[in-house]
């Protein structure tokens, strides 16, 4: 009994918890805000700014393999206050970003040892010979 009505007490629980307001929800005004939609050769941009200081922009247009392209932008407020911006292509070799936020990765600490590097030579050349002879026999 006394497990039935834990249960019982839960679920009013949740449904009051349900009920309490929130903290407010702020509105933020839109400043800036159009769409092109796509034409007759697939071309389409997009332009949004808020006062919170959230915008982006792009255009695109069909992909050669018929994917879409993009080459856009966006940026948003830090915590700090700062902009933070990133501009972008996207297309058939995928999503680059470009920005001062993003990590760069160091060049390689551990460069490849001379005997590895000699071996990999070494079987490239071999490889060669091989198709030589092969194609010779033909």
């Amino acid at each position: 009994m006394a497990e039935e009505w834990a249960v019982i007490l839960a679920v009013v629980g949740i449904a009051v918890a349900a009920k309490l307001p929130g903290a407010p929800v702020p509105v933020v005004a839109i400043l800036r805000s159009s769409q092109v939609n796509p034409d007759v050769l697939g071309a389409h941009s997009s332009d949004f700014e808020a006062e919170n200081g959230i915008a982006f922009k792009f255009s695109g247009s069909e992909g050669l393999t018929g994917g879409a392209n993009h080459v856009g932008e966006y940026s948003y407020l830090l915590e700090d206050g700062t902009v933070a911006k990133v501009t972008y292509v996207a297309d058939e070799n995928g999503f680059q970003p470009l920005s001062d936020l993003l990590p760069v990765a160091p060049l390689n600490p551990h460069p490849m040892p001379q005997h590895a590097i000699d071996q990999i030579e070494k079987a490239r050349l071999e490889d060669e010979a091989k198709a030589r002879e092969e194609s010779a026999k033909i």
